[in-house]
């Protein structure tokens, strides 16, 4: 299948060894550093103006409209010292390569993307392969809503109330076999209907991402279909996509078409492309040393807010017993 298929590791130009957009967010947040702490790197106004218009409809329209909004499990918070981003905010400050690497552009190209139909192929070590389709991620699991954290690897953070369900019930259902050891996300590759793709064809897409087979069945792990009351706008990955809170925001892949069960550790779009910053398990660890800059401190989106990063982004609790220390 096509979806499969693994592209050959290009040699990127040594410019292209960190993506530019994310340098130059990057820049921006280094500029702000004192000694020890973090100041406003994006000013609360330029929010204010990037939410303007911004498109925040369900990518899928009304289908499956009589599913939310879904009820709110208490189970999940933020802690006190949080707020809900706001939702044009959250719309607005996106990373979806595959359209742009301009945050604030993702929405208005990701905006009129076609999701129905959709198909997700699913293979590998499995009794039984076959295709899902948006029945199977709308309807065949009961959603619930979750406010989770989120930390992306260029220390901004927010604030998210997703709607899914988790992704232990999706992968019981697949029944994979008692060999498998790993599961590998494909995400849609579509260069005609994604400018990102085509305008910056040195990457090797489509991206995908893994996880081990026991962190994939963690409570955690969230099959995402909707947020803020209603099914995703494109923006955010839609018609589905990954919610991993202990982890950086790389490891969530967005709009996925493809499942493959293995049982070795399967490549992933930027630990291939960049191991010494972007890890395979890639959880959120403020003290392990990156080669450029420091994870101990992140900013709220929107509010500005700095704080102290938490060892896997507050989660420790939930999910420290699944590792050693040693994961990277």
């Amino acid at each position: 299948m096509t979806s499969f298929h693994v592209p050959p590791s290009w040699r990127l130009p040594e410019r292209d060894a960190t993506p530019e957009g994310v340098y130059l967010n990057r820049r921006q947040i280094i500029r702000g550093l004192g000694l020890g702490s973090i100041a406003l790197s994006v000013p609360k106004l330029a929010f204010a103006e990037a939410n303007a218009g911004v498109h925040l409809k369900p990518a899928v329209g009304k289908r499956f409209a009589d599913k939310f909004p879904a009820k709110r499990n208490a189970s999940y918070t933020i802690g006190d010292d949080r707020e809900i981003t706001d939702e044009g905010i959250a719309g607005s400050h996106n990373n979806f390569y595959e359209f742009t690497t301009a945050k604030e552009r993702v929405w208005e190209l990701a905006k009129d993307y076609p999701v129905d139909p959709w198909k997700v192929e699913v293979n590998g070590l499995v009794k039984k392969p076959r295709t899902l389709d948006l029945d199977d991620f709308f309807t065949r699991f009961p959603l619930e809503e979750r406010v989770y954290r989120f930390r992306c690897v260029e220390r901004w953070a927010m604030q998210v109330p997703w709607i899914g369900f988790p992704l232990k019930s999706l992968i019981d259902y697949l029944e994979p076999t008692a060999s498998a050891k790993f599961v590998r996300f494909v995400t849609v590759l579509d260069k005609k209907g994604m400018p990102g793709q085509k305008s910056q064809g040195w990457y090797p897409w489509p991206y995908t991402e893994a996880l081990r087979l026991d962190e994939a069945r963690h409570d955690l792990a969230l099959v995402t279909v909707g947020a803020y009351g209603h099914a995703l706008p494109m923006q955010h990955g839609a018609p589905w996509r990954l919610m991993l809170p202990w982890k950086y925001g790389y490891k969530s892949a967005k709009s996925i078409v493809g499942i493959e069960f293995t049982k070795k550790q399967p490549g992933t779009f930027w630990n291939d492309l960049q191991p010494r910053e972007y890890g395979f398990y890639s959880n959120v660890e403020p003290e392990k040393p990156h080669p450029r800059w420091s994870q101990r401190w992140e900013e709220d989106i929107g509010s500005g807010k700095t704080r102290e990063t938490l060892p896997y982004n507050g989660y420790a609790d939930a999910v420290g017993s699944l590792y050693t220390g040693k994961e990277i």
